[in-house]
């Protein structure tokens, strides 16, 4: 099973429209290009992060916005608009066989270790809002720029 990258492609489109923010148009294809990705998965993000009030996105317009101060965004804000609050990290098989000491026990057992760890994450990601990823890629930008002088 692939997993999705929609979460960490939503963060990087509204660190790419804050940090290019009047230095180039912030068309689809430009987004995408830094991402790697096809202008349309970019339109669809952005429509879910505008349905989320995170973004403000006209069609057809090359002049998206961020709807709020970074530091009021937090990372599962975002995780929330792009995976919805359905998605779990995490997924215990179901089909196990019930007469097997480890098929009849296991999905409780993870189940517990699952719901935790998806707690843990959950609010890390609560806590880590759009200004500290922004910060950080700035930082580091700049001690790379250091190393090649």
């Amino acid at each position: 099973m692939r997993v999705s990258t929609r979460f960490s492609d939503a963060v990087h489109i509204i660190a790419f429209i804050n940090i290019y923010h009047g230095k180039i148009p912030l068309t689809s294809d430009n987004i995408a290009g830094s991402i790697g990705t096809s202008p349309v998965v970019v339109r669809r993000i952005m429509s879910q992060l505008n349905k989320a009030g995170i973004l403000n996105t006209k069609k057809g317009t090359k002049t998206p916005k961020i709807a709020r101060k970074l530091s009021e965004i937090s990372l599962f804000d975002i995780y929330l608009a792009v995976e919805g609050s359905q998605q779990h990290l995490f997924t215990v098989d179901t089909k196990t066989n019930p007469a097997c000491i480890v098929g009849g026990n296991i999905q409780q057992v993870l189940g517990q270790v699952y719901d935790e760890a998806e707690k843990a994450a959950y609010n890390k990601l609560n806590q880590t809002t759009m200004q500290d990823v922004v910060d950080d890629i700035l930082l580091r930008q700049r001690i790379k720029e250091q190393g090649m002088r």
